[in-house]
């Protein structure tokens, strides 16, 4: 009776039972909402210009069943330009997937950045999660891969994504002769997004879907007036 009686609904929200049943409703949803990435339709979309998501190309790259995700339902902070309007622009795990696992049954940290998440680009969430997994690399001596998809700083975050890239440069600073630090430029890559793999110790590039350049094409045809192509620009 308690339970189905409308004035009593204060008492059912503080409920211990009913408490825990909403947390992990909750919680259940917000991980398969971080497992989406940016969803359905943008997967699609990567998958139509030839491209593995970056939990597929994780599957592939490690020994089977043996990644282990580190905060996936990480979101960012940002309260400006609409980032903060509604669900859809807070997506669990902020576009990038990280952790460790086994390659051939060596262990390895890894991060992935996720194109159909704010077109990877990289905030102050993202970046502090691909310090982490780089910082734990380096304490215990194992490689770091990183799956570069990023399209560079995040502009609506600012001064925060800058110091972001800030900080992961510092540790492939420190991590140099030290640990192997392995890039795979997997997307078109710009800006801030290929200072850091321009100084790991190797880089992988596909064929006809990956680009690597400070500034675009459209950016030198303002500029130089000289008129390029993204595989002339920064292609493998």
């Amino acid at each position: 009776i308690l339970h189905n009686d409308p004035t009593n609904s204060h008492l059912i929200s503080n409920d211990p039972s009913t408490i825990k049943r909403h947390f992990r409703d909750r919680l259940a949803s917000t991980k398969r909402t971080s497992l989406l990435g940016g969803g359905p339709a943008r997967i699609a979309k990567q998958h139509a210009r030839g491209s593995l998501t970056a939990r597929e190309r994780i599957d592939l790259l490690f020994d089977d069943a043996s990644f282990r995700e580190l905060d996936a339902l990480v979101t960012h902070r940002c309260q400006d330009f609409g980032m903060r309007e509604d669900e859809s622009t807070i997506i669990p795990g902020d576009g990038v997937v990280v952790g460790h696992g086994l390659i051939h049954g060596r262990r390895v940290y890894c991060f992935a950045q996720d194109f159909t998440v704010y077109g990877g680009s990289l905030g102050e969430s993202h970046a502090k999660k691909i310090g982490k997994v780089m910082d734990m690399a380096l304490r215990v001596g194992a490689p770091v891969i990183g799956l570069n998809d990023s399209g560079g700083a995040r502009i609506q975050e600012g001064t925060d994504s800058l110091a972001g890239y800030a900080d992961i440069f510092q540790r492939n600073v420190d991590a140099s002769g030290v640990i192997p630090q392995i890039s795979v430029v997997m997307g078109p890559c710009a800006g801030g997004a290929v200072y850091s793999p321009a100084m790991t110790d190797f880089i992988f590039m596909v064929d006809d879907t990956s680009y690597m350049f400070v500034t675009g094409p459209e950016v030198v045809k303002t500029v130089t007036n000289e008129t390029v192509t993204k595989e002339e620009l920064g292609g493998a």
